[in-house]
């Protein structure tokens, strides 16, 4: 595959990624509003790319359930960054770090050699309570916005994952062992330190928080057997094989091949392809796999030519199902764990995708890797991105 898809003033390449760790909701980071957990992750990235704040020519910002006020504006100028950058934040629910990314990279494509920041933030221990107003005035509290009409059903995620796992025939035993691989994998970089450069430690004012907390060293097959289906009555989702709500940010560096190779950057990941798809609301989980599938295919590259592989293990059930469905065996995707370990961030967990894709192109160092990220959203939709690790 040819690595400059696009001339080089307009080949959106990505130079730079950073998160913070990621943290259970009400656990070390329950202080830090949204803002305050993204904004040192901007300072980090301008920090590491030796690129000028007035520089940039906008924050784009994934954010699904903050509470509102255009969060990437907000932790901009938090971070430092002079008032003539401006923000915009993006909202596809699980999606949204991915999709401004994506976001940001199309604009890339357009030309004018910008330099973006992008990615997500998610504070789901700060997320406002949320209300509808009732006829007197009164409020009246709900725990999840509507994603699509009655009509379609709106089914809560986990009720969709147990529908992914019955049309689609992946098995609990199938579910458990999947969600036990992922803590194995995030216990053991995490002792590795793997995670340790990629990480932007966060002043809680408690203490600093340096690390993910969600790997549970203690399970085993046989703990994960005792926990009862979690949604419906006889199903195979468990708390055992399911993601939890978590608190990060994460963001990149995105700018076009010139444009990096200007600014002195050594190697990269080119965006070669993206894309976004609908599927089924009753089967919200797999719509990974549909916008996949349309990026590879218009790349002409199978699942089975891949190197490296990020899904956001949301649920074990529409992981699995999405990999089948792409032709990825499970044991090449999340090498070092993923959300079922280290928990989900919502608007922040498609950046953490390329954040971990960037890391483990650099540790393996082979130019021309193909990279993919995927992660499905709520509502039935579904967002990827192909990716090639290059030497600039």
């Amino acid at each position: 595959m040819t690595a400059e898809m696009l001339p080089p003033d307009r080949q959106p390449v990505i130079i730079a990624a950073r998160r913070t760790p990621v943290c259970r909701t009400n656990g070390a980071l329950r202080s830090l509003r949204a803002h305050e957990l993204l904004a040192p992750v901007l300072r980090e990235l301008l920090a590491a790319t030796g690129a000028a704040p007035g520089s940039v020519a906008d924050v784009v910002i994934g954010n699904a359930v903050g509470g509102g006020g255009n969060v990437a504006r907000l932790a901009l100028l938090e971070a430092g960054l002079p008032v003539s950058v401006p923000g915009i934040t993006v909202d596809r629910q699980c999606g949204s770090g991915l999709d401004a990314v994506v976001l940001a990279s199309s604009v890339v494509a357009a030309g004018g050699n910008p330099l973006y920041l992008a990615g997500g933030v998610e504070s789901t221990s700060t997320a406002p309570l949320r209300a509808y107003r009732n006829d007197d005035g009164g409020p009246e509290f709900y725990a999840r916005a509507q994603f699509v009409p009655a009509g379609f059903g709106d089914p809560d995620m986990g009720v969709a994952a147990e529908n992914v796992a019955r049309e689609f025939g992946v098995s609990r035993e199938r579910q458990d062992a999947f969600a036990l691989r992922s803590h194995r994998l995030a216990l053991a970089a995490r002792d590795a330190g793997v995670f340790d450069a990629e990480l932007v430690p966060l002043d809680t004012g408690a203490g600093t928080a340096c690390a993910d907390d969600g790997p549970r060293r203690g399970l085993n097959a046989a703990v994960l057997a005792r926990f009862p289906a979690a949604f419906v009555d006889g199903g195979t989702v468990t708390a055992g094989n399911s993601c939890f709500d978590a608190d990060a940010a994460s963001a990149v560096v995105i700018t076009s091949l010139q444009r990096a190779r200007n600014l002195g950057a050594g190697d990269g990941l080119l965006v070669l392809g993206s894309g976004t798809a609908g599927v089924d609301p009753q089967l919200l989980g797999v719509g990974a796999a549909a916008a996949a599938r349309d990026v590879l295919s218009a790349a002409g590259v199978s699942g089975g030519q891949v190197d490296l592989v990020e899904f956001n293990e949301a649920f074990a059930s529409q992981t699995l199902a999405c990999l089948d469905q792409v032709g990825i065996d499970a044991e090449r995707a999340n090498l070092d764990g993923g959300a079922l370990a280290l928990g989900h961030a919502y608007g922040a967990s498609g950046a953490v995708l390329v954040t971990r894709l960037l890391a483990q192109a650099r540790r393996a160092g082979t130019p021309a890797s193909l990279a993919l990220a995927m992660i499905s959203s709520a509502g039935g939709m579904g967002t990827a991105a192909l990716l090639e690790y290059q030497r600039l």
